[in-house]
């Protein structure tokens, strides 16, 4: 594949673009490092968007040895609430699951992909969702499965899901303007990426960054927050 002028197109991983969304520094390190392989405990997280139904009966034990984020009864009650949703027997019944797509620009894994029409494809988060919509990693990230799946199956894919199953919340992205100007943003800040970036002006993140000392960048104490 290559651009107009005949300039080599460099397909992009669905992981950088998360990365680059949340800071292009520390995508800059994970290539460094070759740091691309999830730990087992992530693993762990997004094995339960493959057993809501199993998940349903479980008891108060069975819930409290999965490393779902609610209490049991609150963990319930949210996967009453998803079980409402139109799609929940798409959701617990996907037949294509981690699914590989090498799209136009960009290439990974969807973690399902929902038979409905049009398909929709969905992103596991291990983390937690936000109190609406979901993370801008999340959000680039979805966006670009939904343009590879809409590339490889030769339709328009007008939407995705992020699923949170340590909290049974699954959220949708749409493939409004806005986002799909997100996603072209971050992908130009991927290629762009040589040496590394500017660090980031924002300190909540450096702290939960896995390469804060790294980076060199000094995050602030709760001590020094209180003015302690």
């Amino acid at each position: 594949m290559t651009e107009a002028g005949g300039t080599p197109r460099v397909s992009v991983a669905f992981a950088d673009l998360a990365r680059a969304a949340y800071c292009p520094r520390q995508l800059y390190y994970a290539r460094r490092n070759d740091d691309r392989s999830p730990p087992d405990s992530v693993r762990e997280r997004q094995a339960l968007a493959f057993a809501y139904d199993d998940l349903q009966d479980a008891s108060d034990p069975a819930l409290r040895s999965r490393p779902t984020a609610l209490p049991p009864p609150a963990y319930r009650a949210a996967l009453e609430t998803l079980e409402a949703r139109d799609d929940w027997a798409e959701l617990t019944e996907a037949h294509e699951r981690d699914v590989r797509l090498d799209g136009r620009d960009c290439h990974g894994v969807a973690h399902k992909v929902l038979d409905s029409d049009p398909p929709v494809p969905t992103l596991v988060s291990p983390g937690r969702p936000p109190e609406r919509g979901v993370w801008e990693p999340q959000r680039v990230r979805a966006v670009a499965t939904a343009k590879a799946l809409a590339w490889e199956r030769g339709r328009e894919i007008p939407r995705a899901l992020v699923e949170y199953p340590t909290h049974a919340t699954v959220r949708t992205v749409r493939l409004t303007t806005g986002n799909r100007a997100a996603y072209r943003r971050t992908l130009r800040t991927v290629r762009d990426v040589d040496g590394p970036p500017p660090r980031i002006d924002d300190r909540d993140k450096c702290a939960a960054c896995d390469y804060a000392d790294e980076c060199g960048v000094r995050t602030r104490s709760l001590r020094s927050l209180l003015g302690l």
